[in-house]
């Protein structure tokens, strides 16, 4: 991924954290000539080792899944918040041009397949009881155990060892602090909860005026 100096980030916790955000990512996987790709909830355990461990399950019937069984190097793009960025947020519009800020994460490591329905139903069951958190009435994989059982034949779970971690978060490090200062304006007046996404990343580099945060 291209990444200039000022937009790169080597900050673990940082980049875990917008991994954890923003679970549902985009995983590549090239073999035999073709390029995979499957859109995918992923469940990170940062504890599991330097980097951490990723854990999803697809389809059986998922073409994705020859690649998978393979052990072809795979990428798993996660996506933050991003925004539109106008000249005219900046003290002198005359002389830019529109760009757009972005948070992104690269997760490369070599998938591996678990072929044991117990442990295909415990990872299901743990990003089940992830995002079933937040509800009221939170539903377990335990009260569906025999459909579930009877689904695991058509799912291929597989976990990834995190080997190599690439961020690029674009947050007008380039920019000087008054346009800064103009760009966290515009996104703090807009609706959109990405924009005010952006608007709060920004926030934990940048006070208003737009000069950094020192810690």
């Amino acid at each position: 991924m291209y990444t200039p100096s000022h937009f790169q980030t080597n900050d673990l916790s940082a980049m875990q954290a917008l991994m954890q955000r923003h679970p549902f990512a985009l995983l590549i996987t090239p073999h035999a000539g073709q390029l995979h790709t499957s859109h995918l909830p992923f469940l990170l355990r940062p504890e599991q080792n330097q980097y951490g461990l990723l854990e999803a399950h697809v389809a059986r019937a998922n073409p994705h899944c020859d690649a998978l069984l393979a052990g072809a190097p795979s990428l798993v793009v996660f996506r933050g918040p991003d925004a539109y960025i106008s000249p005219r947020w900046y003290t002198d519009p005359a002389h830019n041009v529109p760009t757009w800020n972005y948070v992104v994460v690269h997760a490369h490591g070599q998938p591996r397949v678990i072929e044991d329905s117990r442990r295909t139903l415990e990872i299901i069951g743990r990003l089940t009881d992830l995002h079933e958190a937040y509800l009221d009435n939170p539903w377990r994989i335990d009260e569906a155990l025999p459909h579930a059982v009877r689904l695991v034949p058509h799912v291929l779970a597989f976990e990834l060892e995190i080997e190599r971690l690439e961020g690029k978060f674009k947050l007008s490090q380039n920019r000087l602090a008054g346009d800064r200062a103009g760009v966290m304006q515009a996104l703090g007046a807009s609706n959109s909860n990405a924009d005010q996404e952006m608007l709060a990343m920004m926030a934990e580099l940048y006070s208003e005026d737009g000069m950094p945060r020192i810690d």
